[in-house]
């Protein structure tokens, strides 16, 4: 059987609807809170089970029976105040993932990210084998993925059977206008401004399938970036802004601009006792130039990405009917 983390998540129920969709029993993990997404509900191959990666005790009945895990489970925040939790989740819960694997002689698939890739020379794009340098100023989501990642790698050198991913930004219709379709939401509502930077994007479709070709190949000890392609964010925009037929965000935001931003947000976070809509390293990370290659999975598994003009459209198109 097949344990799949983070199962009610984007990704994790994307997969979840492609490992079914091949006839695969999946136990699926959740907390008690979570809400089980429409793309799986009521679907007789899933076995639901509570745990959280964090609770050892309760994760090791999990892993009865099983022969393969994806671990998909994981927080995403740039909220400096959530750099405990962030820790505690991506690094303390996979750990917690990669040693039961070992000791059930399982063999683990883990969704890291491109934020635990390095930076390329210039010129150059961003590659598996690119040395992530710790960086004072790297937001603590970087420095969780990256030492999750290292989790791993220390499970395979002491006998673990996994390989790696490290998905771009992921986008898809079943995101809703929560994580990357916040994005498509800021673009819907008018936003007028675009930042001078780049990044890797995939479809979420194209993400688990990749993960599932990975993990029936014989491949080990790998990673593999899964990006569909790079866009400056202007272009990103503006393609968004395309597909809701609307005027794309044409004012370039500079750095100031955006310090003046962020610090407001702080500041109103105060008196609405809610998180900050804008934080110092999300507005740091969108001047980001990051060009990454998907030379090596697209050899390893033969895969064509969907293009990204089609899957921004079909993303509109689709939260156009929310």
């Amino acid at each position: 059987m097949i344990l799949v983390t983070g199962a009610t998540g984007f990704l994790g129920a994307e997969l979840i609807h492609q490992l079914t969709a091949q006839n695969c029993k999946v136990r699926a993990l959740k907390r008690s809170n979570s809400v089980i997404p429409g793309l799986i509900k009521e679907n007789n191959l899933i076995e639901w089970f509570t745990a959280d990666i964090n609770d050892a005790a309760t994760l090791t009945d999990a892993f009865e029976s099983i022969t393969q895990v994806y671990h998909c489970a994981a927080f995403i925040s740039f909220n400096p105040k959530d750099k405990a939790k962030l820790l505690k989740i991506n690094i303390e819960g996979t750990s917690n993932i990669v040693n039961l694997c070992l000791e059930n002689n399982v063999r683990l698939l883990h969704v890291s990210s491109i934020a635990a890739l390095g930076n390329a020379k210039k010129g150059e794009l961003i590659t598996e084998k690119n040395y992530w340098e710790y960086d004072p100023g790297v937001h603590a989501y970087a420095i969780s993925k990256y030492e999750g990642e290292m989790e791993v790698w220390r499970g395979i050198a002491e006998g673990l059977n996994a390989v790696i991913v490290n998905p771009a930004v992921i986008i898809g219709e079943n995101a809703g206008f929560e994580g990357s379709g916040a994005i498509f939401k800021l673009v819907k509502n008018g936003l007028k401004f675009y930042t001078d930077g780049a990044t890797g994007i995939v479809d979420v479709v194209d993400v688990a399938k990749c993960m599932v070709l990975l993990m029936n190949s014989e491949n080990s000890a790998e990673r593999y970036t899964l990006s569909a392609d790079n866009l400056n964010y202007k272009d990103f925009f503006a393609e968004i802004a395309k597909g809701f037929a609307i005027n794309p965000p044409a004012i370039e935001a500079k750095p100031w601009m955006l310090g003046i931003a962020w610090r407001a947000a702080k500041f109103a976070s105060i008196f609405t006792g809610e998180a900050p809509a804008l934080t110092k390293d999300a507005a740091k990370s969108s001047f980001n130039l990051s060009y990454y290659s998907n030379e090596k999975i697209k050899t390893t598994i033969n895969i064509n990405f969907k293009p990204l003009t089609e899957s921004i459209r079909d993303v509109c198109v689709a939260l156009d009917k929310r």
